[in-house]
């Protein structure tokens, strides 16, 4: 597998300033030593969290209505070249697909995000988690994966079961500027947020986010750990995102400190 180093992304103001990794470093390891990444039983399924937190239903995706999907964002691909798929979140440190190449990557028009509730993999239906999504506005540093032409319809319609379980995303191609300079763009697909779904929750209170991301658990694991492992793996691209940086630190701070 080949990862291309060579494209390097600017760097972000105090992107690099001294102790930003080793801070995320040691709010992570602290983390886990203490145990908190606490899995909930994987009998919670979509048939009992079938209820928004707003109290409308969720729409789960059918086979059929997931594969008219992804033929209708391949349409624009001419099937000989390779397929590029930008991850923003946990498809940076799980994949859970093949590709031959990666690299660090900008996108102008969008940000991250926690802006999706979560009742299966990091929540609960009576304790709902928060995931990442795109939202429209300013920019977003990633990672860009490859995946060889001749295997992208299977390594794709596997990650369109993972990621459009319900509508809440909507897949879009994206332009993706590699390199330090931006000389070099290719058009990647990446999951933007739908903010006509049942799970969508928009710019949420901060001390509700906080206490969120500190105390939801489901099937894939803590909240935390989702947001901490998103973090950290961002800073290993040398990628530095203030606000989750932020956040990071203010959940370590909580999950660490024992309350009074």
């Amino acid at each position: 597998m080949i990862e291309l180093t060579h494209h390097r992304i600017a760097a972000l103001p105090n992107e690099r300033a001294p102790g930003r990794r080793d801070l995320v470093h040691a709010v992570v390891t602290q983390y886990r030593t203490l145990g908190h990444n606490v899995i909930v039983s994987s009998q919670i399924d979509f048939a009992e969290a079938s209820v928004a937190p707003s109290g409308a239903p969720f729409h789960t995706l059918t086979d059929d209505e997931r594969e008219a999907s992804l033929l209708d964002t391949l349409a624009a691909w001419n099937r000989n070249d390779s397929v590029w798929v930008f991850g923003y979140g946990s498809l940076i440190w799980r994949p859970e697909f093949e590709f031959d190449a990666k690299a660090r990557g900008l996108v102008y028009g969008y940000h991250r995000s926690l802006c999706l509730w979560s009742k299966v993999y990091r929540g609960t239906p009576e304790k709902p988690g928060l995931v990442l999504g795109l939202e429209p506005g300013g920019s977003v540093h990633g990672v860009a994966f490859r995946i060889p032409a001749a295997i992208a319809h299977r390594e794709l319609r596997a990650l369109w079961a993972r990621e459009l379980v319900t509508g809440s995303y909507l897949p879009r191609w994206l332009e993706v500027r590699l390199g330090a300079d931006g000389s070099e763009r290719v058009r990647a697909i990446g999951f933007v947020m739908n903010r006509t779904a049942d799970g969508y929750a928009g710019e949420v209170d901060r001390a509700l986010l906080v206490d969120t991301v500190c105390s939801a658990s489901g099937r894939n694991g803590s909240c935390a750990d989702y947001v901490l492992s998103t973090v950290q793996s961002l800073a290993e691209h040398d990628i530095y995102d203030r606000h989750l940086a932020k956040l990071a630190e203010e959940v370590g701070v909580k999950i660490t400190v024992p309350s009074e």
